[in-house]
């Protein structure tokens, strides 16, 4: 699954075009690695997303697309929340 539709589809990023966003301005990591939207997310990857301030860092656990909004949590565990200064 592309990760612009895994983080909308994760509730991560409440729109697709948001995250497309995010990503095309390099704040997404794949595995270390700065990725474009359309890059393939896979179960295990480590994913680091920088929302402003903040560096979220987490594991995919699932990368079904048809998930009940209610189980979308299930689709990844935060591996640790940082502030940064800058």
């Amino acid at each position: 699954m592309r990760v612009d539709k895994y983080l909308k589809v994760s509730r991560l990023i409440k729109r697709r075009t948001v995250a497309k966003e995010v990503a095309d301005h390099e704040k997404i990591k794949i595995n270390g690695k700065v990725c474009k939207p359309s890059t393939e997310i896979k179960i295990n990857d480590i994913v680091e997303i920088r929302f402003g301030l903040k560096i979220v860092t987490f594991k995919v656990l699932n990368t079904n697309e048809f998930v009940k909004k209610n189980e979308a949590d299930l689709m990844y565990e935060i591996i640790k929340e940082e502030k940064v200064e800058e």
